[in-house]
């Protein structure tokens, strides 16, 4: 069937269909599909960055109108978009998988709708500016399959548009909270960097000949003084961070898309922190005589139970690498990881492999040691980057030590499988292979987040690491930081939970070490209701596992399951337990 799609202004659909007799009316899945198209080419349109994130390379040369006007306009085509699918698709007349397509759409259109009406961050969040500073042209640079000459034209096109970012900024920014604002700073200052010299690098340029480098050089008096205005922010940056109860417990609703209330979400992350800890402990005694021989195990009390804990971690913290061998060691660590997971039938691994271990961009810096930037779903051919953080140069012998200590050889495997191997490049390459441009491009943070976790234990339970106690140890501290994640979200936002007791919390209850807790609690409070998705999201991955494996019985076959569960794209977990059970009704090889 031929379509002819119009986009009107606000994007408003007229689908139009061939009068030839020789063409059918369209199904309703098809009309659906077509709405979806025309909805997206008319965000990209208005959002050309967000096209480049997705894999969309026909807006690379553009960036963004961020004007209040514009971003009034962003809001209307949503709020239309959302009053006219009902009207072009009948939702009754649609197949199942199709259905949940309708209702992830549906979903998103009213998030995003909600987002806009109750949070300011182009008011509030000056992050939002540095994204199209630095990201604008580091994913072109980094990741776009394009010519390198195309790419190259593009990076100069959008340099030039930076002056309207930049004035925007200012333009927009009053009060933002300062724990954002430092934040902001610190990247802006890493991008300045990159226009000096990492671009070049990154581009494979020489910069005397390069021709980014006149554009570049353009844009560098631009960030001094954008940086200099971040900084004058400083002294009325009162701005509050905290998001209060009622909006947090609704972002929470819309951000799961699980059928839970932020109550049952706190208790029960209180109810898994108990019963990790209590494992946990079980495992520090077994390690004892090995980390403290001819000490005497303390009492087994709270207080107790709590310093074997710790003093065991203390001594197993001590393995670890040299700061400039972290990527180095990453990628042993994936090569072994992936030997293991082809041996043991976890899953079928991406052919070809895609991923890239890399070191992590300056700009990037601040709040995680590392990050999975996936290939875009609209551009299947390019590369995902697992990207590592060395210490920050500024650091010192104290906070580096710190850093190493809290990212041991024992818990670099862990964060490998949760960010790449079998974790978020293996899941992410699976859902950008699935037919459906809305779960391509919709993306639900609970599946992915849930998954990578859910690996973590899963693959040591299968025997990577051979039975080694450290490990084990190491892996329940890191699941215990995912259900210390959604506590401290909770209670950040929803309670005047200060900065003291949090990091009591977390480094004295989640056994983090004051770095690590106090970049926690940063994220906290830039970033409410994500840190729930983790804990939210391997509970139903794990539920949903113990539910099938019951029901086949001898039948249960792991890889086959794992890749039942994968083949559904990233869409809200609630949605899988009738997928998975009918996935495993067909041929694993279908």
């Amino acid at each position: 069937m031929k379509l002819v799609l119009t986009v009107l202004p606000l994007g408003l659909l007229v689908l139009a269909v061939f009068a030839s007799p020789l063409f059918a009316a369209p199904s309703e899945e098809e009309r659906l599909r077509a709405f979806f198209k025309a909805y997206l080419e008319e965000a990209f349109r208005r959002r050309p960055l967000e096209a480049t994130r997705l894999g969309e390379h026909r807006f690379d040369h553009l960036l963004d109108d961020i004007s209040a006007a514009a971003r009034a306009g962003w809001v209307e085509h949503y709020r239309q978009t959302l009053a006219e699918l009902p009207k072009q698709v009948d939702y009754t007349q649609l197949p199942r998988s199709a259905q949940i397509d309708y209702e992830i759409f549906k979903h998103h259109l009213s998030t995003a709708l909600w987002l806009a009406e109750n949070t300011r961050p182009f008011e509030n969040d000056p992050r939002i500016y540095n994204e199209y500073i630095s990201d604008s042209v580091y994913l072109l640079l980094a990741q776009s399959t394009q010519p390198k000459a195309v790419n190259l034209r593009n990076c100069v096109a959008r340099m030039g548009q930076f002056p309207k970012i930049i004035a925007a900024a200012k333009a927009n920014l009053r009060h933002p909270p300062r724990v954002v604002l430092e934040t902001a700073i610190r990247q802006a200052r890493g991008a300045l960097h990159f226009y000096e010299s990492g671009i070049y690098e990154l581009a494979g340029e020489n910069p005397r000949l390069s021709e980014l480098r006149p554009a570049a050089e353009r844009v560098l008096p631009l960030l001094r003084d954008y940086l200099q205005f971040l900084e004058g922010l400083l002294p009325q940056a009162n701005g509050e961070w905290r998001l209060g109860k009622d909006k947090f417990y609704r972002k929470l609703d819309l951000e799961l898309d699980a059928n839970l209330s932020a109550d049952e979400v706190l208790k029960e992350a209180e109810a898994e922190f108990a019963r990790v800890e209590r494992d946990m402990y079980v495992i520090a005694r077994q390690l004892w005589s090995r980390t403290h021989p001819g000490k005497p195990l303390p009492p087994d009390d709270a207080q107790g139970r709590t310093e074997t804990i710790r003093l065991v971690l203390d001594r197993l913290n001590q393995e670890h690498g040299k700061p400039e061998d972290l990527v180095r060691d990453a990628r042993a660590t994936v090569e072994r990881i992936k030997r293991f997971i082809a041996a043991n039938d976890i899953l079928r691994l991406p052919e070809p492999d895609q991923c890239k271990v890399i070191e992590m961009p300056e700009f990037h810096r601040g709040n995680s040691l590392a990050y999975l930037n996936p290939a875009p779903p609209l551009d299947r051919n390019a590369s995902s980057y697992y990207a590592v953080s060395p210490p920050p140069a500024g650091w010192d012998a104290r906070r580096v030590e710190s850093l190493l200590q809290e990212y041991n050889r024992y818990m670099l495997q862990i964060l490998t499988i949760h960010e790449a191997y079998p974790g978020h490049y293996v899941q992410l390459a699976y859902s950008n292979r699935h037919p459906s441009l809305i779960r391509r491009v919709l993306y639900s943070g609970v599946f992915a987040e849930g998954w990578a976790v859910y690996t973590e234990q899963m693959m040591l339970d299968q025997g990577y690491g051979d039975g080694d106690l450290a490990l084990r140890l190491n892996q329940l501290k890191w699941y215990l930081r995912s259900v210390a994640n959604a506590i401290l979200d909770h209670k950040m936002h929803c309670t005047p939970m200060s900065d003291e007791e949090a990091l009591a919390f977390l480094t004295q209850r989640a056994f983090q070490s004051e770095g690590e807790a106090l970049a926690k609690i940063i994220r906290a409070k830039q970033n409410s209701c994500q840190l729930s998705t983790y804990f939210v999201g391997r509970m139903a991955f794990y539920r949903l596992r113990q539910q099938i494996q019951r029901e086949r019985g001898d039948k249960f076959q792991l890889g086959r399951y794992h890749e039942a569960v994968l083949d559904h794209g990233t869409l809200p977990v609630k949605y899988l337990p009738e997928l998975v059970r009918e996935r495993l009704k067909q041929d694993r090889d279908r």
